[in-house]
């Protein structure tokens, strides 16, 4: 059973779901439906992954209730003006079919870009809240900086922050600042894009639980207390990545892999301060 998280608007979320970045399209609507099949409960995509008809597609054909489903989107980089925020919003409730979403964050800050101005973005998302088209309001990427910003200047806290975080880049910095605000944090990336996967202590620790080195990632996360999102296309995968709560790691182990982190020289992605794309 997948524990579940509440929020600081004490709404709750899955601590595991099924990531869907870099998946086309043309294979979204039938790999979420194998995860769907195998258990998953909490979808995440976004606007900038070109797949949300193909999350829809899969959802509406699933047979599952719709109050058993958590689906999370965000926004894309091009839409961050409160009048294209709400444009965009539209297109994702059509595009996933839905009438009401469960998450919708903002992907990045893009502090560079719109004159700096994140904070009026961030308060067009937290609009959709109040018209009920929209249950949780949060954010991905943000940096501490960027988070005292946005709730200094709204008094508006999310409820969660995406980011980049796993062994080699625990990114503790922002998973600390993000506490304390009373946000989760979600880790996206949460195999180091696979660069954990030939690590030697961690196939030592794996094998010490006849698990494998991704399971075993995965747990640490969890014990972490993140909400994490493994994406995968193999069924068997899906199914051994659900299979994180029948064992755990002891204090030891938590912190071998804690010492792991690189620091910055571990970020796998963009950098939140200066990432500027827009499609």
């Amino acid at each position: 059973m997948v524990p579940m998280i509440t929020l600081n608007d004490q709404s709750t979320l899955p601590q595991l779901g099924f990531g869907t970045a870099l998946i086309p399209l043309d294979q979204t609507a039938d790999v979420v439906g194998q995860a769907l099949q195998a258990g998953y409960r909490h979808i995440d995509t976004g606007q900038l992954y070109g797949n949300e008809q193909g999350v829809g597609t899969a959802i509406a054909a699933s047979g599952i209730p719709r109050e058993e489903l958590y689906v999370t989107s965000k926004l894309s980089t091009g839409d961050h003006r409160p009048d294209d925020v709400r444009r965009s919003f539209d297109k994702t409730l059509e595009r996933l079919g839905l009438d009401r979403l469960d998450f919708f964050l903002i992907h990045w800050p893009l502090p560079t870009r719109y004159d700096g101005d994140y904070v009026s973005t961030w308060k067009a998302v937290t609009d959709l809240v109040a018209d009920g088209r929209l249950r949780t309001a949060g954010v991905s990427n943000f940096e501490p900086a960027h988070l005292d910003r946005v709730i200094a200047d709204t008094g508006l806290v999310p409820a969660v922050n995406q980011i980049e975080a796993h062994p080699y880049f625990a990114n503790d910095t922002v998973r600390e600042a993000s506490r304390r605000h009373g946000i989760a944090v979600e880790a996206w990336g949460p195999l180091g894009q696979g660069a954990v996967l030939g690590n030697e202590l961690l196939g030592k620790i794996a094998a010490a639980h006849g698990k494998t080195i991704s399971q075993v990632t995965l747990r640490w996360h969890i014990q972490r207390g993140d909400v994490v999102f493994p994406k995968t296309t193999s069924r068997k995968r899906m199914e051994e990545n659900l299979d994180l709560f029948g064992f755990s790691l002891s204090a030891e182990e938590v912190e071998a892999i804690n010492s792991l982190d690189q620091g910055e020289a571990g970020r796998r992605g963009p950098h939140p301060d200066t990432f500027d794309y827009v499609p």
